[in-house]
């Protein structure tokens, strides 16, 4: 079901869940920091324990979230190869307008427009709100789809703008990077000999049953840490996307433009190789291509960046119909 809360709700809502999704992705981090300092720097037996493996990984986690939520935006566009919409490109030219109404429509301020030189159609959007917010096509979109369609698909975006979407996804994007940064430093440590070592020294004495079990949780946290942040990430709720084709198709008037550019991505096959995994939940549709978002259930609530397309579709139509029927009532 499509949340029912009001524009007002929502955007509050999302604001909440950009602090908990900062917070969660932060003390991850320092879980991480904290297993360095326990197995690599840390001290035993009564000895001085400084935690600066622990202080480090928060420090750097409490950075990563305040920088993505100011120019979190800026380096998802420059990672797609995004450049500036071309008016002088009739194709470009198009798309601004279209953008232009749909900000009016909708009352928000125009975002920043790009084009990510990619064959395959996707379409995105980011930045921390509506003041600051960039809404990204690729050039196979502009190539696909008709004026109709292409409304339909920036009055999506324009709602993930204007729902405030767009920080919660912004902030994931740019700390699943941290996360996977950090864990990788984890890795490379282990590689050098530092926890054996530690090992050693402490005479296996560290915390007995305790430490033991930490250690297991520690080693399963940092080789499922790309696993776990993509378990946070989803979090953004697959119901985001039904929420945004609902609100976009409202703005339009016209739930089937949506629908018929669903259905002209869909049957393009190639993933859009310029968007890459970190940022893949920004997208109107899987940039990656992967099965799991076809389908319905546990897993793909879990793991699933996207609702099924068939789905969005169908209730992009039954929405069109209910249109249908209340303007014939009118008349």
């Amino acid at each position: 079901m499509i949340e029912t809360r009001n524009i007002y709700e929502q955007q509050e809502h999302n604001r909440r869940a950009t602090i908990v999704v900062m917070i969660g992705f932060t003390l991850f981090l320092g879980f991480i920091g904290f297993g360095f300092d326990a197995f690599y720097l840390g001290t035993v037996n009564g000895d001085i324990f400084l935690p600066i493996g622990t202080v480090i990984a928060i420090t750097f986690g409490s950075i990563s979230a305040a920088w993505s939520l100011q120019s979190g935006a800026k380096a998802v566009l420059i990672s797609t190869d995004a450049m500036p919409a071309d008016p002088n490109n009739p194709a470009h030219k198009q798309l601004l307008n279209v953008v232009e109404e749909m900000s009016i429509a909708s009352g928000l301020p125009l975002p920043q427009v790009y084009v990510v030189p990619d064959p395959d159609p996707n379409a995105f959007a980011a930045g921390k709100d509506p003041q600051n917010s960039s809404i990204a096509v690729t050039q196979g979109l502009l190539d696909l789809l008709d004026r109709e369609e292409l409304q339909g698909v920036v009055a999506h975006e324009m709602s993930h703008i204007r729902n405030y979407d767009i920080r919660v996804m912004t902030v994931v994007a740019a700390m699943m990077g941290a996360v996977l940064l950090l864990s990788d430093w984890a890795w490379r440590g282990m590689s050098w000999g530092g926890g054996r070592r530690r090992s050693r020294d402490s005479g296996g004495s560290s915390g007995g049953w305790l430490g033991l079990i930490f250690l297991v949780l520690w080693l399963l946290g940092i080789l499922l840490a790309p696993l776990i942040s993509q378990m946070m990430a989803m979090a953004v709720s697959r119901k985001r996307e039904y929420l945004a084709d609902a609100s976009g198709a409202e703005l339009t008037r016209n739930p089937l433009g949506l629908a018929h550019a669903l259905q002209k991505i869909e049957s393009a096959s190639a993933p859009t190789a310029s968007i890459k995994r970190g940022a893949a939940h920004l997208c109107i549709v899987d940039p990656l291509g992967r099965k799991l978002n076809a389908k319905e259930g546990f897993a793909a609530e879990l793991f699933g960046t996207h609702p099924p397309m068939n789905k969005r579709i169908t209730w992009l139509q039954v929405m069109a119909y209910h249109m249908k029927t209340e303007t014939a009532t009118r008349t």
